[in-house]
């Protein structure tokens, strides 16, 4: 049974005191079934130093996974096992674009081979994952933390259940 996604929001009133905004599950809630992935999208920003005015929904958008030019994206990701022999080679190329090719010092290994441009916080909640780079790959469990700087790379559940991660990406320059 999948678990579901709980989101609060704090903010202030007029007067200042501290209140819950939003309590329940997510606006935006997607993912791509032919791969394998759901996803809770939770915030986003635009801007460092952030905007935390307003009532507004920040995460009440459309948004590819990379964060906006200058902001960041906070969402939780599902992975589920899948036969990804099935897939395109160039599968996640063709959903976010050239922009987020493999870089071409390296072929993609993986149809989920993709790259975005900037720091991203993984913490795995649940279940377990290989995360493939060019020519190696790191398997993740639930508790472990990784920290990923514009790699190319893909996440590939060879398990048996879904693995649960949460994501940060910021916006960050290319070296």
């Amino acid at each position: 049974m999948e678990r579901q996604v709980r989101r609060v929001v704090t903010n202030h009133e007029a007067d200042g005191k501290a209140v819950v905004l939003f309590d329940g599950a997510p606006a935006k809630i997607g993912g791509r079934p032919e791969t394998g992935v759901k996803s809770w999208l939770l915030w986003v920003t635009d801007t460092t130093p952030a905007d935390v005015s307003g009532p507004q929904d920040r995460a009440d958008r459309t948004i590819g996974i990379p964060p906006p030019a200058g902001g960041s994206v906070f969402r939780i990701v599902d992975f589920y096992p899948i036969d990804d022999t099935k897939l395109p080679p160039d599968q996640m190329v063709r959903e976010m674009g050239t922009d987020h090719a493999p870089s071409k010092a390296w072929p993609p290994r993986h149809p989920a081979m993709h790259r975005t441009r900037s720091i991203d916080y993984a913490i795995v909640l649940s279940g377990e994952i290989d995360m493939l780079l060019d020519d190696s790959e790191i398997h993740l469990k639930a508790g472990d933390v990784l920290i990923q700087q514009a790699t190319n790379h893909a996440w590939v559940n060879r398990g048996i259940e879904p693995c649960r991660i949460a994501f940060v990406l910021i916006d960050a320059k290319d070296s």
